[in-house]
């Protein structure tokens, strides 16, 4: 179990929702234990945030946190499967794993081996808004990890036969996350029927027609055209002195010229006009369905203290914080309604049920009911029986006792989640990708705090209708006894991340 995170929240979760973390016990033990003060020994707070940006335009930001003799850094690039056009789908990604391929004074392969002779580890991740690369060392092993990074960002280079051998990888790693399961190639098809405009619509590993077709030269471009100081980002959080990350920065990051940033074109989607249904056939064992709704997203401007009710997006934004919370109530805890009301008690219709809600994203947003037919059940009544529980809510609301159950799961996890750095670091980092202030967790809980039981039923009876769904059907086939389980590859040390 795992605390509700601002970096949770702004990672798109389209047609692969995570379940809003059912974290209650644990987290209200640790928020108990820190306020009765049952722990063996005073800790010392992290200090503030400190946010600055270096003549080139790269923005570095630390977070002393003195705990533990530790230290996190982190690069984003903004920059993600959204920033590719047709034809090069998956780029972002396989930019991402040449990156640890080599610089002038880094041979391939040796970035993560020099980091984990520094007692560290390392890896690397890319989603639809962003790419980040990550090591987690000793605090007084920061500069070496700090000039690691900063000339791979700027000097990454390797010859195309190391590109055709990485390529290689990407598609297996595609084979194996996606092709392999029914239910993420679903999702992926999903979201092609769902969006026409938005460039969510095409997977993050990208159409294997597409890695089929990628050059080395395609991957050169795209880093030479946003890997630029103005469009990064460097966090560390740990045990550091702020003057001294200051002085590494300017040091290791400060010399690597300025570019522009790319002009981004908006890539709007049209508004949904009608129901929208896919029927995906493939061997599986159980049937599934899952209902995406486009729904709003909180903007970056609402978050901040000269928002108001006079801003253009205000309305929108709240009912996106109220969608949050809706799906809270339905899914954000052991007991609540949807696992009540279709997996426990006679009634039961489904193995499983969940509902999930984005809030934040450099792209359009989604709601997402889910669930798995029971035995003897069919993926219709699952369908019926999860837009009748949004139905309830929408005429009679929602209780008191549900809304301060999911608001003290929320505070309690302000406090759980200063327990990890590398949380502490994914939040920072994500809140400067969506062009949030760095103190955008607290700013988000208190405002979901706020939202009151009206405004969930509001949005209950406002965004779940035929006209803003997709609705994708997994119809199991039977399994071919002949086919022979798929071996991943043979990789290097690098275990790329494609966040969904």
């Amino acid at each position: 179990m795992k605390p509700l995170s601002l970096s949770a929240l702004s990672m798109p979760i389209l047609f692969s929702p995570p379940r809003i973390a059912r974290f209650a016990p644990l987290v209200l033990a640790a928020a108990l234990a820190l306020g009765s003060g049952v722990a063996a020994r005073a800790q010392p707070a992290p200090e503030a945030v400190t946010q600055f940006t270096l003549a080139n335009g790269l923005t570095v930001i630390v977070k002393p946190d003195h705990r533990a003799p530790t230290a996190v850094h982190m690069l984003w690039v903004r920059v993600g499967a959204m920033d590719e056009v047709d034809g090069t789908s998956g780029v972002a990604h396989a930019l991402e794993h040449m990156m640890f391929k080599g610089t002038p004074t880094v041979k391939a392969g040796d970035f993560s081996k020099r980091v984990a002779a520094l007692g560290g580890r390392d890896n690397a991740f890319t989603s639809r808004d962003n790419t980040g690369y990550h090591q987690q060392i000793p605090a007084g092993k920061l500069e070496e990890v700090m000039r690691l990074e900063a000339d791979r960002f700027a000097h990454n280079q390797w010859p195309d036969e190391e590109f055709r051998r990485e390529i290689e990888v990407v598609k297996e790693e595609r084979r194996l996350r996606t092709e392999d399961s029914p239910r993420a190639m679903l999702y992926e098809q999903q979201a092609a029927v769902a969006f026409l405009a938005s460039p969510y619509r095409r997977p993050i590993v990208g159409w294997m027609s597409d890695l089929d077709a990628m050059t080395p030269g395609d991957v050169r471009d795209f880093y030479r055209r946003w890997y630029v100081p103005a469009n990064a980002a460097v966090v560390v959080a740990g045990d550091v002195d702020v003057a001294q990350v200051r002085k590494l920065a300017e040091k290791y990051y400060g010399g690597i010229a300025a570019r522009p940033v790319p002009e981004r074109k908006p890539r709007l989607e049209p508004e949904q006009a009608g129901l929208r249904r896919l029927e995906f056939k493939a061997p599986a064992s159980q049937a599934y369905v899952g209902l995406a709704f486009k729904v709003p997203k909180l903007e970056p401007a609402d978050l901040t203290d000269a928002a108001g009710a006079a801003s253009p997006t205000a309305a929108a934004s709240r009912d996106a914080l109220a969608l949050t919370v809706l799906a809270a109530v339905l899914d954000g805890y052991s007991g609540a309604r949807l696992e009540r009301a279709l997996v426990q008690g006679e009634g039961r219709v489904a193995d499983s049920a969940g509902a999930s809600s984005s809030l934040l994203g450099r792209g359009p947003q989604m709601f997402i009911l889910d669930g798995v037919p029971a035995e003897g059940k069919t993926t219709q009544q699952v369908v019926d029986a999860l837009r009748r529980q949004v139905a309830v809510v929408a005429r009679d609301g929602v209780s008191e006792a549900e809304l301060n159950r999911v608001k003290t799961q929320w505070a309690a996890s302000e406090t759980y989640k200063l327990d990890s750095l590398f949380s502490q670091a994914r939040e920072l980092g994500s809140n400067w990708i969506q062009g949030l202030p760095a103190d955008a967790g607290s700013r988000v809980i208190a405002r979901l705090r706020s939202v009151t039981g009206a405004e969930v039923q509001a949005v209950a009876a406002k965004y779940f209708g035929d006209d803003q769904m997709t609705m994708a059907t997994l119809l199991p086939q039977a399994m071919d006894p002949n086919r022979r389980p798929r071996r991943p590859a043979a990789a290097g040390r690098h275990d790329a991340g494609v966040l969904n």
